[in-house]
């Protein structure tokens, strides 16, 4: 899988490099800027960029600019977001936008291969990667009436994994529940929600816009 890197810390920017090409990626680009990386993936688009949120020359919100950017011209491109902050409403502007394959991590998870590898591989598949803190944070939050107050406790529990962007499989891991129990849990979360018709992924990303906004 060919990934490209983008962050202006060079150290960090090679310290992700380094374990990315271990774990077995072809990492094809290593650049200090999102203007930069932009410019790389319109030469060669790789499988997935792993993107810092705030680089030069503002050091706000660079990266993740970029990464709308890229949504919006290459959407085959898996985009994973780093932060060094937990920062919710990023992560949902990131997912807002319905796009395919991205992610919002916290720095602190490139020292975990698994957690690292895990997010690329999700990302570039497609998939929604939301780091667990952001999660943590957002659902803490004081809530008015709302569809979610339908859920039991368990039905609470599996779209919390989903939130992450955890595929059925891992929801069975995590809550040590059978396919078909989670299975049914989601389908129940869906009806629940109001989310009758559409694909499956996209029912799964509007359940879990629901449950970040609270």
């Amino acid at each position: 899988m060919r990934v490209m890197i983008a962050d202006d810390a060079v150290l960090f920017r090679e310290g992700v490099a380094r374990v990315l090409a271990e774990a077995g990626f072809d990492v094809v680009a290593q650049v200090g800027d999102a203007a930069s990386l932009l410019h790389r993936v319109r030469e060669d688009p790789p499988d997935a960029v792993v993107v810092d949120i705030r680089m030069p020359p503002t050091h706000t919100t660079e990266g993740l600019d970029a990464a709308r950017d890229l949504q919006e011209r290459h959407p085959s491109v898996g985009v994973l977001v780093l932060s060094a902050h937990v920062e919710p409403h990023y992560a949902l502007q990131l997912i807002e936008s319905g796009a395919r394959g991205t992610g919002y991590l916290l720095k602190e998870r490139v020292a975990d291969l698994d957690e690292l590898t895990d997010a690329v591989r999700r990302v570039a598949a497609g998939g929604l990667v939301i780091d667990p803190s952001v999660v943590a944070q957002l659902v803490g939050r004081q809530r008015t009436r709302s569809p979610l107050d339908e859920l039991t406790d368990r039905e609470r529990d599996v779209l919390k994994v989903m939130a992450e962007g955890r595929s059925n499989q891992a929801i069975c891991q995590r809550l040590y529940l059978s396919q078909k129990t989670v299975e049914a849990y989601v389908r129940s979360v869906f009806t629940k929600l109001g989310l009758h018709q559409g694909a499956d992924d996209n029912r799964r990303v509007l359940a879990v816009l629901t449950y970040l906004r609270g």
